[in-house]
């Protein structure tokens, strides 16, 4: 598994674990945690955005 798979993997991760905080308890993890950094927050979630696109993107070698 390439270094890229991994890094979108774990971002993905990170933004599923953050949605379902927010659905069950209202809790925004990334928030919490950048929440003093505003510009640091966007960046964290274009991250997230930009790992599941690739995922879909590269999702024939996840099957295979």
């Amino acid at each position: 598994m390439t270094m890229l798979k991994r890094i979108s993997m774990l971002l993905v991760a990170i933004g599923a674990l953050n949605w379902g905080l927010m659905a069950l308890w209202g809790l925004n993890l990334v928030n919490m945690l950048l929440g003093g950094f505003p510009s640091v927050e966007m960046l964290a979630y274009v991250l997230v955005g930009l790992s599941g696109a690739w995922m879909l993107v590269d999702y024939r070698s996840w099957w295979m």
